[in-house]
């Protein structure tokens, strides 16, 4: 996920990302010419490693990769706070989606992170992978895992600190099968079969 806070930390964020994983493009704030430019640059970077590339909004970009949150070609992602936003995301064609808040996020201060039990329950038994987000760290993604999760999502964990991943265990290849088809999300089995 990317956003304005990350300043320059986005170019260190993308190469921190494992190769096949993926990138939502976010930059909600931008003028609509930086954003353009700034997505053309991101881009450039994707392709190098081969991230793939969506785009949240409503402006589509040239070379985008697929959409997050709306209906559209390619990759559809989509938030999922609770269960009926994941339903809606699977409607519209979801093949990703990211359920939050896991924890504490700055990207949407007090806000009420989702018990275990609740999170968990956001996604399963619909046609989707679930990725965890919301103050998402390695060793936080460890602890959810099990719970169904085939990978995790987030801003401040790909910046820097001491828990800031050179990878993501599952995410590469989560990504890559999400692109190409659907996984059921069944607990604990999801995340075996994403890997």
């Amino acid at each position: 996920m990317t956003d304005e806070r990350m300043g320059e930390g986005l170019w260190r964020a993308l190469e921190r990302l494992p190769r096949g994983g993926g990138v939502v493009f976010r930059h909600h704030d931008t003028p609509p010419a930086d954003r353009r430019a700034l997505f053309a640059r991101v881009l450039r970077v994707a392709r190098r490693r081969d991230l793939l590339l969506v785009r949240a909004g409503a402006t589509a970009m040239r070379g985008e990769m697929g959409v997050h949150g709306r209906r559209g070609r390619g990759l559809v992602t989509w938030p999922a706070h609770h269960r009926a936003e994941a339903m809606r995301g699977a409607a519209a064609g979801a093949r990703l989606l990211f359920v939050s808040p896991l924890f504490a996020t700055r990207s949407h201060p007090g806000a009420r992170a989702a018990s275990r039990a609740a999170a968990a329950g956001i996604a399963r038994g619909l046609p989707v992978v679930a990725i965890a987000l919301g103050g998402m760290t390695e060793r936080r993604f460890r602890a959810v895992a099990a719970l169904g999760f085939a990978g995790y999502a987030g801003i401040d964990c790909w910046l820097s600190g001491p828990d800031a991943p050179r990878l993501s265990p599952s995410s590469p290849s989560t990504i890559a099968r999400a692109a190409r088809s659907t996984i059921p999300c069944r607990g604990r089995s999801a995340g075996n079969a994403a890997r």
